[in-house]
């Protein structure tokens, strides 16, 4: 599923165009820990050579001896992300693999999470400042082993040693390789695949004064205290 991904399909039918491509953390430039471009794009099914991913895809399903009579099973959240699902279900077919989803509300959905009852989960974000600002809550809440937020039960001892390490290094530009270390061994474990990072835009009135909105999200940055009305 990973490797028969194609990114830029998704931003451009679910965004319009408008998204950017990343990993675990989000991606430069609003992001201040996500792979640039050039090294993300080294991950596996993060190639821009979207044939030569989905043929190595291939291959791996026929000989895990998945094809149209062997589905795999994929599940959305709820109605407002239905254009996603279909379009994992599309990506998938090049794979020879069938794509199941179900389609369950948002409080069933939620339950099915808790439960780890699903192979696949596909969101088009998830607590976006969090992946922006700080490595350690994005990694430590939905990657390390036993957490709450790690929804598909992923484990890896080596990745729980790298987010204390980066956790205690001082130096931001190591700190930051230990991150994208990290990035690495995801995408190739498939922890979770990050779909794209969508854009999202605030709009006010003219009269509203003194209020500098955030560059990585719309989640936080409004405590308003600075903020006054000239009208």
């Amino acid at each position: 599923m990973v490797l028969t991904l194609d990114r830029r399909a998704f931003i451009d039918i679910l965004g319009d165009g408008q998204g950017e491509i990343g990993g675990a953390m989000m991606p430069p430039p609003a992001g201040s820990w996500g792979m640039p471009p050039e090294v993300l794009q080294t991950l596996p099914g993060y190639g821009s050579d979207v044939a030569k991913n989905r043929a190595e895809a291939r291959e791996i399903m026929k000989k895990l001896g998945y094809g149209p009579g062997q589905a795999a099973r994929g599940d959305r959240d709820d109605a407002q992300r239905r254009g996603l699902s279909r379009s994992v279900g599309a990506a998938d077919r090049p794979a020879e693999g069938d794509l199941h989803r179900r389609h369950p509300q948002r409080d069933r959905y939620d339950a099915m999470v808790s439960d780890r009852d699903a192979q696949g989960l596909c969101r088009r974000r998830d607590r976006q400042r969090e992946r922006a600002r700080r490595p350690r809550p994005a990694v430590l809440r939905e990657f390390s082993c036993g957490a709450e937020r790690n929804y598909t039960g992923y484990c890896s001892a080596e990745v729980d040693q790298l987010i204390d390490r980066q956790s205690s290094e001082p130096d931001t530009a190591k700190r930051k390789q230990i991150v994208w270390e990290i990035e690495r061994k995801l995408a190739e474990d498939a922890a979770r695949p990050a779909i794209f990072y969508p854009m999202s835009a605030a709009c006010w009135q003219p009269y509203f004064k003194g209020h500098t909105m955030m560059v990585n999200g719309n989640y936080n940055g409004w405590r308003l205290e600075d903020a006054w009305l000239d009208k």
